[in-house]
């Protein structure tokens, strides 16, 4: 256990060192005596580490370890070069005069002697200097099996702190090192039986030394220490902070000193505008101060009467700046509204100092509410075009700044609506009946329904087409779909026009006209169909024709002319489709979609008009 903790102690004696040196500023204090040479003379107890085998009269060999050697004294001179390096020569013995051993032989079993010689290096203090040193030489060892003293080399270091409580004796508090020595005795040989025998073996040894006791050193060399000559003059160092402030900003002045005499009582003196306190800190009051560069100067003495060298002086300068005004940037969002809306104002301002900010806006024209730094523009009849706010910001010292906002009042363009195209339906598949709406044509007619139950105030073109084949179908067309619209889906029949286009198609096109749209000007070519005229005409299937009499052999074809009757017959309207229509929005643009055309006038074939 005891060599554990001397193994940890050695291990901690660089961090001690360090704190020491940290402690001591650099070199050490410019005020600590550092003389030419010193000589140390202390007790010491050295813990030789390592197991060896030599060979036992007998022939045996046995594990053989040294043990702690408590009985030891050190003695070391050292002379410096400066103040802080130097050279040393040190020598220790440890049990040299005890634990004699083996009768036959007279040697002991534990005994080591060493002398060395190395470099030292110190940070001299006014009260304490660590120190650290390295060095080698040499070491006449014996053990631990009673082999005979043999000398071999050693190498070690490590470092110590001195405790100086007057002008040349001090302790050494402790020192601490570390040590390699070797030592090699040879085999053992000879006989106990002839009084001959020695113990030989070739040892390589790790150890710890730790050790304390006086120092004496000479005169101090290289600068004076307290009860050893007289102190130079003490330093101060004065430190505005901060140095840059503004008006009622406080200002810290600390002044620092070194090389005071402890024994007497520091007084500072401070002089300068605004300076409140005493002591080596004080305070500058600097609400009465204008702006520029100011200095404060203190003086340090010792004792009640000092003389010159116990004088020391400094000074500081700090600076108080102008406010410094406020930025603002105004950000109007919208930036474009109408007459009847409003635009949202919101100022943002930073003072450098942050001081406390008020804020105002004007507008050209319109009204602008704010709120802080929030408000609302409103035109309020103010005439098209780009309106400005000028805003500022302004802080209690009355440092302002400005910036404008600019919102442009637009008079949207007029919408004008146009007729839309929806889906159309063809006549094209009943031969029989050209201008019968078809059950095939109910869901394009449904969806038509549909957008004018959903736009109440839109109204309906139907337009009609024929080919130039046919004649009046285009009117009757138009009608027709017309009646399906009103009689079927329950459409007002003032909301729905009824026209004949010029596509010369067999078949209908619906527009929807929202309200303010002129469906002449969007499409054009269409001619209004007289309703006067032109009625509409009944959705009746064609009648079954019935069967003549004919021979058995017969039969066959009259079922076959009665099924093409059958299927040239629509459907019922309950089991219809919902019809072969366009889909809703046609296939046409809606300006410039007819042309007008000469009425074709030929008759259509017989029996062509039925309903």
């Amino acid at each position: 256990m005891g060599r554990v903790i001397a193994l940890a102690f050695v291990a901690c004696l660089p961090c001690s060192l360090f704190a020491q040196v940290s402690a001591s500023q650099g070199k050490g204090n410019a005020n600590a005596p550092a003389p030419k040479w010193d000589i140390f003379v202390g007790y010491s107890v050295l813990d030789p580490r390592g197991t060896f085998y030599p060979i036992q009269p007998d022939g045996s060999v046995l594990p053989v370890s040294f043990k702690l050697e408590k009985t030891g004294i050190i003695e070391s001179a050292s002379y410096f070069f400066n103040r802080n390096v130097g050279i040393q020569v040190e020598s220790a013995q440890h049990d040299l005069f005890t634990n004699t051993g083996f009768a036959l032989t007279g040697t002991s079993n534990s005994g080591i002697f060493t002398l060395e010689s190395g470099l030292i290096y110190r940070w001299p203090g006014v009260h304490f200097t660590p120190f650290v040193h390295g060095y080698g030489g040499g070491a006449d060892i014996d053990g631990p099996d009673h082999e005979p003293y043999t000398w071999g080399p050693v190498v070690g270091g490590g470092g110590g702190l001195d405790w100086y409580f007057g002008c040349h004796f001090g302790v050494r508090l402790f020192q601490a090192d570390y040590e390699y020595l070797h030592a090699n005795s040879g085999v053992s040989h000879g006989s106990l039986a002839g009084n001959d025998f020695v113990w030989g073996d070739d040892e390589s040894i790790n150890a710890i030394r730790l050790s304390a006791g006086l120092v004496f050193r000479g005169a101090s060399a290289w600068g004076p220490a307290v009860g050893c000559g007289p102190l130079p003059a003490p330093v101060l160092a004065c430190v505005a902070t901060p140095d840059y402030v503004y008006p009622g900003e406080p200002v810290t002045i600390t002044a620092t000193p070194s090389g005071l005499n402890p024994k007497k009582t520091a007084t500072y003196t401070w002089t300068g505008t605004g300076v409140v306190g005493n002591g080596n800190v004080v305070t500058v009051d600097t609400n009465s101060l204008a702006p520029g560069t100011y200095t404060v100067r203190s003086i340090v003495t010792e004792g009640p009467k000092p003389k010159e060298y116990e004088t020391a002086s400094c000074q500081a300068s700090f600076t108080v700046r102008r406010w410094e005004p406020p930025t603002l940037s105004c950000v109007a969002a919208p930036m474009s509204i109408t007459a009847d809306d409003k635009s949202n104002i919101t100022l943002t301002a930073t003072s450098p100092q942050n001081r406390p900010l008020n804020y105002s806006c004007k507008s050209d024209s319109g009204s602008l509410a704010m709120n802080g730094s929030t408000g609302t523009f409103s035109p309020n009849g103010a005439p098209a075009g780009p309106i400005t706010s000028k805003c500022s910001g302004a802080d209690d010292k009355g440092q302002t700044s400005d910036s404008i906002c600019t919102v442009t009042v637009i008079v949207p363009e007029k919408v004008i609506p146009h007729a839309q195209p929806l889906c159309s339906i063809d006549f094209v598949k009943d031969k029989l009946r050209p201008t019968r709406v078809d059950n095939e044509a109910k869901a394009c007619l449904d969806a038509v329904a549909l957008s004018l139950q959903q736009h109440a105030d839109d109204s309906l073109v139907i337009v009609g087409e024929a080919t130039s084949t046919e004649s009046g179908f285009a009117a009757q067309r138009a009608v027709n779909t017309k009646n399906y619209l009103v009689i079927e889906k329950g459409i007002d029949p003032t909301r729905i026009t009824v026209t004949t286009g010029s596509e010369g198609t067999q078949g209908v096109e619906d527009y929807l006209i929202p309200p303010g749209a002129i469906f002449t000007a969007d499409v054009q070519g269409t001619t209004p169909v007289d309703e006067t005229q032109v009625k509409p005409q009944e959705r009746k299937p064609l009648p079954m024709r019935q069967p003549a009499s004919k021979p058995a052999h017969a039969r066959s074809h009259t079922h076959k002319r009665a099924a093409a009757a059958s299927a040239l017959a629509p459907a019922p309207d309950s089991a219809a489709s919902t019809g072969t229509s366009k889909p809703a929005g046609g296939t046409k643009k809606p300006v410039h979609h007819h042309k007008k055309k000469p009425a074709a006038t030929p008759t259509p074939a017989q029996g062509s008009t039925g309903p």
